[in-house]
Parts: structure tokens; sequence; C-alpha cells
């Protein structure tokens, strides 16, 4: 059984993205959590994290004796590992598209990822409607992200078909448009249903809004309520 350590489902973005290829696809996996501490450089989670994976960030998939620390690389295990579940999409053109969009999020949407960080739990449309007048790095790479998601083959589909690896690099943008409302066409909103409908996606949803640990250094937004 492979082991995937994450952080709080809430902030956690690049710990999402394997845990649902492992959910959706029904590999089996343990979870462990490894919770950002409250504050910076306070608690044991880097040195929690250090003890398995020498670079100090989440994920990290064990397997046995081998140890990945690399969202997009533990995918790519993973579709190697099982190829008779198809993580990757079957048809050789798809497949290729699927790769080439799941490597420019891994890769890009520094604005985004920037201005707009993940948490599930807050409602920051006000925040948004003010990024999004003054941010035009932000604005550029919401047009990218509608323009790849609106290229899926089918309307009420996924992006390369069934859902894939390359969906669950999108997933978190999902999150994070929902979060700050950001603008958005009605195809991309299509999209975004479908990904909520998942029901990995929901699984992962519903335990990040059951989670009640507040990290002051990502809600740099909001206040802590009393």
């Amino acid at each position: 059984m492979y082991q995937l350590y994450i952080a709080n489902k809430n902030y956690s973005s690049w710990s999402m993205r394997p845990w649902l290829v492992l959910k959706a696809f029904n590999l089996p996996f343990e979870e462990i959590m490894l919770p950002f501490p409250a504050e910076r450089n306070t608690g044991t989670f880097k040195q929690d994290v250090l003890a398995i994976n020498l670079n100090g960030k989440v994920p990290v998939l064990v397997d046995h004796d081998l140890m990945l620390w690399d969202s997009l690389a533990i995918c790519e295990y993973l579709a190697e590992r099982h190829p008779d579940q198809h993580l990757w999409p079957q048809n050789v053109k798809q497949r290729a598209r699927a790769r080439c969009i799941a490597a420019e999020m891994h890769s890009g949407f520094t604005a985004l990822r920037n201005a707009c960080g993940m948490n599930i739990r807050a409602h920051l449309a006000d925040v948004g409607k003010r990024l999004w007048q003054d941010d035009a790095a932000l604005r550029d790479d919401v047009a990218r992200i509608e323009q790849i998601w609106s290229e899926r083959p089918e309307v009420n589909g996924f992006l390369c078909g069934e859902f894939s690896i390359a969906d669950a690099f999108y997933a978190p943008v999902v999150t994070r448009l929902m979060t700050y409302a950001l603008p958005v066409s009605e195809s991309t909103q299509q999209y975004m249903h479908t990904m909520l409908q998942q029901p990995a996606v929901k699984a992962w949803l519903d335990a990040a809004l059951q989670e009640d640990a507040w990290v002051n250094y990502l809600e740099s937004y909001q206040q802590k309520p009393l």
C-alpha cells in the first residue's frame, strides 16, 4: 500500500493533486497528514517532513523503499505502475494534450498562485473583485486557463475525455475561482460544476471544510474569527 504525506486539505493545493489521483482511481493508499503550524517557523512541520523528504515539502509518496516528492512525478509513477487504470487518457492525442496542460499548470500560473492562495472554506469575493481590477497578470492567467478548459472534448465532460491526471492538476484552480468569485465564462462554470460533482473532488472538499486549523500566514485576507 502506498503512503501519501500531505498537509491541510483546506490550504495545500499540491497535496490535493496526487491525493485525487489515488482516490479517483481507487488505488490503495494510507493518508498521513502533517498539518501546517499556526505560525511560521513554529511547531514540528518542517522537521516532520525533513524526516521523510530532504527538500522539506509535501506531498510525498512512499512505495516501500521508494520516495517521490513532486506531484507530477508522483502521478507519472502511479500511471506507470497501474497502466490498466488509464490515469492518462487512452487516446494518444488526448494523452499528449493532457500531459502538456498538466505540465503547464505544474510550472506556470504564478500570478494566480500568488494572489489567490487556496483556501477552500473562505469566501473572498470582495478580495477577488479588487484583485481582478488591479492585477493584469492574474487576469491573463485566468484567461489562459479558460482557454485550456474551453477546448475539452465535451462541454459537460472533463479536460481530455474521462477524468485524468490533467483534471486533478486543475482541481485546485476550481477551488480558487470559487473562493475569490472571479468572473468566468459559462463554459468555465460548467467545467467547475463537472469537477465539483466528481466523487474524489467532493471527498477532498468535504474533508477540507471539516478542518478547523487556522494557519495565520495562509490567511492574509481575513482575521481569525473570535
